[in-house]
């Protein structure tokens, strides 16, 4: 493995870490409506556990209010004991033809507990950045004993694996402090 492969494994790990993080964010509720709220939801279709994207079309018909139209209308009580017992705090209304899910505003307390578990998603990816870059480094010193690369080089490439691990947290930390600020504006 040569240096630019051991920066561009690096820049895609990551790339990916980042997505995880939006990810993450996208799951938790904010008082808006959006779609990626229930994405974590597993409902019993069928005799085994399918996302809710699967067995029905989840849209935002209003600000604070979510439609789940089922495809099969014999799982909607699976789908609406889904919602309900998913810990997020919803009480969805069956009306025979699709689900509908009010989003209610948030206490300040939730809010608080938002923010420190959104803190808690950004640290696990902090975590998974230094992670990336112990690797990397690994990789250039295997590099080194194999006297592929000189001192300087060893040098030069750690530095830029440290540029690109700062880069990343720095970027990690501005998407925390817009969702908590996101968190506190609903």
């Amino acid at each position: 493995m040569n240096y630019s492969e051991i920066k561009t494994d690096m820049q895609t790990r990551l790339g990916k870490t980042q997505e995880a993080l939006k990810k993450d964010f996208a799951g938790l509720r904010t008082g808006r409506a959006t779609t990626a709220l229930l994405d974590p939801i597993m409902v019993d279709a069928y005799g085994s556990m399918v996302p809710l994207n699967q067995v029905g079309n989840v849209s935002v018909p209003e600000a604070r209010m979510l439609s789940v139209q089922v495809w099969d209308k014999s799982l909607m009580k699976h789908v609406e004991k889904a919602i309900m017992e998913s810990g997020l705090g919803l009480n969805p209304m069956n009306d025979g033809q699709c689900i509908r899910i009010p989003i209610p505003p948030l206490s300040e307390e939730r809010r608080i507990e938002l923010c420190k578990i959104a803190g808690k998603y950004t640290e696990t990816a902090r975590i998974s950045a230094r992670n990336i870059r112990r690797d990397a480094l690994d990789e250039v010193k295997k590099l080194k004993n194999a006297n592929e690369i000189s001192e300087d080089d060893q040098k030069r490439f750690e530095t830029e694996i440290q540029t690109l691990t700062d880069n990343t947290i720095k970027a990690l930390d501005d998407m925390l402090k817009a969702k908590e600020v996101e968190i506190k504006q609903v």
